[in-house]
Parts: C-alpha cells; sequence; structure tokens
C-alpha cells in the first residue's frame, strides 16, 4: 500500500570517508541485508499470529511505523540498550512497508489491535519525511485520530521525527521537523527530534555512514543513532553515559569509540534543542499543494 505523504527512497552519491569509517560502513551494509529479512518476517507474523500483552515491568513502548522503523530492528535496539544500561524497556513493532500513519488504521497492519491491549507508556509514531503543504496538515490529522486511541488505554503519543534523504539540503531537515513538531502539538505528545540527532552527527562529522546505499533508509548505525535519541528521551538517563558496546537489531558490532562517542553526543545535543515539549503554536497551513512528494 503506497499513500502520497511517505517519501520513496531515493539514491544519493556517498560522501568521502576515512578508510576506518569505510571498513565499517561496508560491515555495516553487509549486516544490513540480514538484520532486514530477519524483521520483515518477524513484522508479517505479528499480523497472522495475534498479539500479546507484554510482561510486566519496566516501560513499555510500541513502535508504529515503516521500514525506517524496521530495518535494523531499532525498537530492539532501543531495548537492548536498556538492558545494557541496567534498565528495563519491553517493545512491540507493527510496521510495514512504505506505510504513512493513516495506513495502519485504515486495516494495513493489527494496530488497533496493538494499542488495546493497553499498558503502553508511550506509542512512537513515525512515518516518512513529511513537507509542508496538505502533507504536514494531514500527519497532523493522523496523529490526533491515534492520539484518542492511544489515550483511551492509557498510553501517551510519541512523534517520531524522520530524516530526509541523504541528498536533502537543511531547509529540509527544518521542513521535516515542523511537521512532526505540529503533530507532537496537536497531540500534546512527546517529540523525539531523530532527524536532528541525524543533522547534529552529520554537521560534527559528515563521513558518518548513516544512510544505507539507497541513501534513504539508515545503516546499522544510523539505526543505533535514533535509539540513542529514543532511548535518552523516554528514560531520561543521559546517553553519553552509557558504554560504548554497540548492539544493533540483536548483532554485535565493533565500533570505534570515537564514533560512538559522535553518536552520543549528537543524540544527547538533539534532545537538549529540542525538547520533549514543544513550546510554540501549530505552523498556519501553507494553503496551496505541496512541493515534491509527502
Amino acid at each position: 500500500m503506497t499513500n502520497i505523504c511517505h517519501s520513496e527512497p531515493r539514491s544519493g552519491e556517498e560522501s568521502s570517508q576515512t578508510n576506518e569509517i569505510q571498513r565499517f560502513s561496508r560491515r555495516s551494509l553487509a549486516t544490513l541485508g540480514m538484520t532486514f529479512s530477519v524483521v520483515v518476517s518477524l513484522s508479517c507474523s505479528s499480523a497472522t499470529t495475534g498479539l500479546t500483552p507484554l510482561p510486566a515491568g519496566g516501560k513499555h513502548v510500541l513502535f508504529v511505523g515503516n521500514s525506517l522503523t524496521y530495518v535494523n530492528n531499532l525498537p530492539g535496539t532501543v531495548e537492548t540498550l536498556a538492558q545494557a544500561a541496567g534498565d528495563t524497556v519491553r517493545v512491540m513493532t507493527v510496521a510495514g512497508p512504505n506505510l504513512a500513519l493513516i495506513d495502519h488504521l485504515n486495516g494495513a497492519t493489527p494496530v488497533v489491535s496493538a494499542i488495546k491491549l493497553g499498558g503502553w507508556d508511550y506509542v512512537v509514531l513515525q512515518q516518512g519525511p513529511t513537507p509542508a503543504g496538505i502533507c504536514r496538515d494531514s500527519l497532523v490529522l493522523w496523529s490526533k485520530m491515534f492520539d484518542s486511541l492511544i489515550r483511551e488505554f492509557g498510553g501517551k503519543p510519541a512523534i517520531m521525527m524522520s530524516w530526509p534523504a541523504s541528498t536533502a539540503s537543511a531547509a529540509a531537515f527544518d521542513a521535516v521537523r515542523t511537521s512532526f513538531e505540529d503533530a507532537a502539538i496537536a497531540t500534546n505528545g512527546t517529540f523525539l527530534p531523530v532527524g536532528e540527532a541525524w543533522r547534529e552527527a552529520l554537521t560534527a562529522n559528515p563521513a558518518l555512514p548513516l544512510y544505507s546505499n539507497d541513501g534513504f533508509h539508515p545503516s546499522p548505525i544510523g539505526t543505533y543513532l535514533a535509539a540513542l535519541e529514543i532511548y535518552e528521551r523516554i528514560s531520561g538517563r543521559d546517553v553519553r553515559t552509557l558504554d560504548k558496546n554497540v548492539v544493533i537489531g540483536g548483532v554485535q558490532f565493533v565500533v570505534p569509540d570515537s564514533i560512538v562517542i559522535q553518536l552520543q553526543n549528537a543524540a544527547h545535543l538533539a534532545n537538549q534543542k529540542y525538547p520533549a515539549s514543544v513550546l510554540r503554536e501549530i505552523t498556519p497551513p501553507a494553503g496551496g499543494p505541496p512541493v515534491g512528494s509527502c
């Protein structure tokens, strides 16, 4: 199922990198193929085998999204980060390829049944990068539709800002952030500035291989950076204090400490710059059609 307010992957040229990062990137992308097939099969099976409540204890987080969530298993990476820190975050994922939020509510996934299980501290809502115009307005509307259901069963929405393609300009990052901030304002939800963590990391080190070969989906360390931002926000723990052991989607990676520190710093800085509660008014509608695809 395809929605016009979901951006398709686009090709992008790889930036020049240091030899160390090139070696790491090649290994990351080789592993990406393996984790992709595993997570997709789990996602598909969840729709057919039924849903059961998570075990008691810790924070319970439901992730609702598309391939930006399930490639490299972002939810499982958040859970593993928590375990390594002596914390407990239990996760469930409802995701499918190329889905916007409305597609879930229209029956593409069993999201309604998952939310009705209850017990959620957060329900993370993710779709592709969403520009101004009708796509932004739709994101706000769809997030509000989710909000009423999530609140009914005791949870809180957490609006995850995704990242634009690797070829995008700084203005594109700003537009995407504004869209997801508006959704967070409309739902009184928690804002997760994952895309801003990516921008912080790439500003500090443009050679970081956060993107996979298609210039859109995350590489394993792109997923790891997203997990760092989300874990810090929902736990209140400063991720700069975590150890440098890197497990992404259940796979152990050997990553130079210098790179892990850069990722931790970027996640922390994004959370410092963009609070969980967005303190401004919703951006007025643009009044015209979107520029480019949604």
